[in-house]
Formats: C-alpha cells, sequence, structure tokens
C-alpha cells in the first residue's frame, strides 16, 4: 500500500510540474528585459530574441489579425519572395488548430493563411480544413487566403467556399512576359487568364476577391487601371518591393531581390497613376515592416523591426501573451495602415 501511495504522489508530482513548466517559462520571458538562452524540456531552439520594446511591457498587443505562413514551399520563383523555401515543415493538423484555437482565446478576429503557396500541402486540403475550422469552429468574423492561384480548383469552391471570406490572389502584371520575368509563373500556364477563371469562381461561391500586386523594377511603368476596374476587386493592395535579410537579401538567402527594389518616389509615382482605383491599398516599405502579426511554420512570431525576420517562442510552448511580447508589432502602424476594415463577407453587401 505505502509503494502504491508513493506512486501515486510521483504521479501527481510530474503532472504538476508538466503543468507548471510552460508557465514557468513564459513567466521567465515577461520578466527578462534581454533574450534569453533559457531552455526547458519540450521546447523548441530558436534563433536569439530580439528585445522586447519597452512600450509594450504593460499591455501586450492583441493578435486581432495574424498571417500564418504555414508552409514555405512554393511552385512560383518569384525573384522578390520574402518568405522563401528555408524549410519543407509543415505542423500536424490538429497542432495547427491547436494554435489556431489558443490565438482566438488571445483575441484574434481574422485569420490569413499564406506560404509559400497554401494550396501546395496536401492539393489544398489541409487549408480547406483549417478554413473550416476557423469558421465553423472558432466563429471568427474573417478567413483569409493569399494564393497564387495555379493550384486552386473548382471542387475546393464547392468543398469550402462557403467558410472562406476573401481570396487574395498576387498578380503584379497583366503582361504575361512580365510576369515571366519576375517568376510568378509554372510551366505553360497563363497566370493572367487564370486570375479571371478564379474570379469567376469567387462570384459564383460567393467569396470575396482581392488582388495583392508587388511593384517592382519590372512593373514600375505599367498602368493597370482598365484590367483593375474590370476585375473589381474588394481590395486591391499594392506592396513596395521589401528587403528582408535572409530570405531575399544577404548572404544566406535563397533570393536575390536587391534588381527589383524601387525608390519610394518610384512607389508614389505607381500610386498617383492609378489614383483613381478606389479599391486601391497602398503599402510602403515603412507600413509593411512592422504593422504585421506573422507567423512561421512553427507558430512562431516574426520580428522584422532588425530588417530580418527573428523568430519568438512558438506560441504552442509558451503561449500567446509571452511570444507577441517579441514580435516588434506596432499596433498603431496596423491601424493607421487600414488593417481594420470590413472584412468579414456578411457585412460587405456585395453583388456577388
Amino acid at each position: 500500500q505505502l509503494l502504491a501511495l508513493l506512486s501515486g504522489l510521483l504521479s501527481l508530482g510530474r503532472a504538476v510540474l508538466a503543468a507548471l513548466r510552460g508557465r514557468l517559462g513564459a513567466l521567465c520571458w515577461s520578466l527578462a528585459p534581454l533574450p534569453l538562452s533559457l531552455s526547458l524540456p519540450g521546447w523548441r531552439d530558436s534563433a536569439p530574441r530580439p528585445q522586447r520594446d519597452q512600450e509594450n511591457d504593460d499591455s501586450p498587443p492583441t493578435p486581432t489579425s495574424v498571417n500564418y505562413h504555414f508552409t514555405r514551399q512554393c511552385n512560383y520563383k518569384c525573384g522578390f519572395c520574402f518568405h522563401t523555401a528555408k524549410t519543407s515543415f509543415v505542423l500536424p493538423l490538429e497542432e495547427a488548430k491547436r494554435g489556431l484555437a489558443m490565438l482566438k482565446e488571445a483575441g484574434m478576429e481574422k485569420i490569413n493563411f499564406s506560404g509559400g503557396e497554401p494550396f501546395l500541402q496536401d492539393r489544398g486540403e489541409f487549408v480547406g480544413k483549417l478554413v473550416q475550422f476557423c469558421k465553423q469552429e472558432l466563429e471568427l468574423p474573417s478567413v483569409t487566403i493569399v494564393s497564387n492561384g495555379s493550384l486552386i480548383r473548382k471542387q475546393w469552391f464547392e468543398k469550402y467556399g462557403e467558410y472562406l471570406d476573401i481570396l487574395a490572389i498576387s498578380c503584379d502584371s497583366f503582361d504575361e512576359d512580365v510576369n515571366v520575368l519576375i517568376g510568378r509563373h509554372q510551366g505553360k500556364k497563363n497566370h493572367v487568364e487564370n486570375l479571371h477563371k478564379l474570379r469567376q469562381w469567387c462570384r459564383e461561391y460567393a467569396v470575396a476577391f482581392k488582388i495583392n500586386s508587388v511593384i517592382n523594377r519590372f512593373n514600375i511603368e505599367e498602368d493597370m487601371n482598365e484590367q483593375i476596374k474590370a476585375l473589381n476587386p474588394v481590395r486591391w493592395k499594392v506592396f513596395q518591393c521589401l528587403l528582408i535579410e535572409g530570405e531575399n537579401s544577404g548572404e544566406d538567402a535563397l533570393r536575390e531581390a536587391e534588381k527589383f527594389v524601387i525608390s519610394d518616389e518610384d512607389f508614389d509615382r505607381f500610386l498617383d497613376r492609378h489614383k483613381d482605383v478606389s479599391c486601391l491599398v497602398p503599402e510602403s516599405n515603412q507600413k509593411m515592416r512592422d504593422s504585421y502579426l506573422i507567423l512561421d511554420e512553427y507558430m512562431r512570431f516574426l520580428n522584422c523591426r532588425n530588417g530580418r525576420k527573428e523568430p519568438s517562442k512558438s506560441i504552442l510552448d509558451v503561449g500567446v501573451e509571452a511570444a507577441i511580447q517579441f514580435s516588434g508589432f506596432d499596433e498603431k502602424m496596423f491601424l493607421r495602415r487600414g488593417g481594420k476594415y470590413v472584412w468579414s463577407k456578411a457585412d460587405m453587401k456585395l453583388d456577388w
């Protein structure tokens, strides 16, 4: 009996220690003014953490809108890509769902799935199941995807379209030769023709349609007014080509984006040429760098304040509040750039 009692007490002690481990680690993180080398059992190793912004010490930002880059793999080779295929890792589906539920509990209202190319994993089934989970189980107001569109099939809309608020398709030029120069192509597929097909499917399945364009040295002189107005997206997000060390710039980068970079004056000139497009949403380098909450494939927040992506610990290991302290996220800039908008298709009242 004594042995049984001791065994029971030992098991109880182990359970208590396991429950306290994550909380203890998060507490150590929140108290540390400098990055720690603390390593507890079960924690993933990551790069040294950047210093926390002292303005956020007492009130960590709310993860209202989160961009989850769950895969780095892609079938395109865009020369300016700043989230490159450094790993092939993808979290198991249930672990990804657990992290998304944690983010919802912490205040997430909008999730954007991106990559890499999100439709590469399990032929779109992985992202489809996450979309359904976030809308049906978590009841998030907004569930969105950014994709190059090349792998999306009509059957996907039939199965998952009702759960998706916005589909954003990346298109940098309406000249197919320019898309080839950029690397936004695969084989003989015509990116622009596919864009129009996806626009029609979004109408059929009541999914709001959005276009993302990266303005760079190869498309800076292009006039896209007519094509954008004809496609009539709910938003046309126009980004200034951005350099991120270790991703598309520097010795350890998989891309060399320097030849794509444009000046602030070039970017302003492009914006002025398209100022009459009502859905235009411009984002300069300054607005982009600190105003996005980005989760990588391990569910680590990526801090871009120092010009490269410095990862936090995974939210799966330390929780959202501890990890987000090291995200470098500028909540004021997020609101100033219009990061919060009418993002639920139920509220858009669109004529599909």
